[in-house]
């Protein structure tokens, strides 16, 4: 063979190869587009099935009125609300929580306020906290903080328990762990044994509950962030990411916010990608700075002393306190 020939080889050969890797390329440019729509197709479809069981069970949420300021400070300041069962016609609220998201940070952190807290309440008389949200709604308990806390919330959060329940069994449908910590069955509708196991959602909603014990609502708010804890260390899982959609859909089927889905998803996204998932927890009051006081018209409150909690409370949402 000459050396034209032989060059004449090597072109045809040169255009083989190069035809056989641009059309792997493009197999694996369309392989690539096709992961990409069934992934956005399952995440899609995911999240409409856990907004359906919210819907299955006749649930409508519809917005409240608020009014808040925006702190402009980079962090996301939420109130959160377990809303309770009705008692004697009026909604109270068996969890108040403030939670605080530092974009810049990428950290969470979450305060637990004790449901007995003897509040100013504008309007109305000295009332406990619990209370508020069934004389004002949203509004009036977001005023009440800033009131009593000096602190500012931007947006609202409120769920039921049916939304805890679903929630948990569709994150995990063998249940969540939890170390138990005693035997308890006392206003609960279940009975729960001590040690580890795995609760199904309305178990493990009755184990957050549980206050039947010598420490009462303190009791209660441990075990209410011993029970986050657990569950978020479900969902940050691998198979707990994969099932992402559909849980927070679950979720959000039974929640009324404040904040629009593109905010929502923005901070869920920025948590569970880039932030520490050592979430950071208080409880207010703090050991030694309230005293329980009987009143004539709603009972045994806890009297607290605001100016040092609200000072230490802010230490706290600023990281310049130690975690509680």
């Amino acid at each position: 063979m000459d050396n034209e020939q032989m060059r004449r080889s090597d072109k045809k050969e040169y255009k083989t190869v190069k035809k056989t890797k641009l059309r792997k390329r493009g197999f694996v440019f369309l392989g690539a587009i096709a992961l990409i729509i069934i992934i956005a197709l399952y995440i899609v479809f995911s999240y409409r099935s856990g907004l359906n069981i919210a819907k299955e069970n006749g649930v409508e949420t519809e917005s409240e009125t608020f009014d808040p300021v925006d702190n402009n400070d980079g962090k996301k300041t939420i109130l959160i609300v377990g809303k309770d069962r009705m008692d004697e016609g009026a909604e109270r609220t068996d969890v108040v929580m403030i939670g605080q998201y530092d974009y810049m940070k990428k950290d969470m952190k979450l305060v637990s306020l004790m449901r007995d807290i003897y509040v100013e309440i504008p309007g109305y008389q000295n009332y406990k906290i619990n209370a508020v949200y069934s004389l004002g709604g949203m509004e009036l308990l977001r005023e009440v903080i800033s009131r009593n806390f000096g602190l500012e919330v931007e947006e609202y959060v409120t769920v039921d328990y049916e939304a805890f329940t679903d929630t948990v069994n569709v994150i995990n449908p063998d249940g969540i762990e939890i170390d138990v910590e005693k035997d308890m069955s006392e206003k609960i509708d279940t009975t729960l044994h001590k040690g580890v196991q795995q609760l199904n959602g309305q178990d493990l909603l009755a184990y957050a509950r549980f206050r039947n014990d010598e420490e009462g609502d303190f009791g209660r708010v441990r075990r209410q962030q011993q029970v986050l804890s657990a569950i978020k260390d479900e969902v940050v899982s691998v198979g707990g990411v994969v099932k992402l959609p559909k849980i927070i859909g679950t979720g959000m089927g039974y929640v009324e916010t404040s904040m629009s889905n593109k905010e929502m998803y923005r901070m869920i996204a920025s948590f569970l990608v880039r932030g520490d998932k050592d979430i950071d927890s208080m409880t207010l009051p703090l050991e030694n700075t309230y005293q329980f006081m009987d009143t004539s018209y709603t009972g045994n409150v806890i009297d607290m002393d605001f100016e040092t909690n609200s000072e230490e409370l802010k230490k706290f949402l600023n990281g310049e306190q130690e975690d509680f």
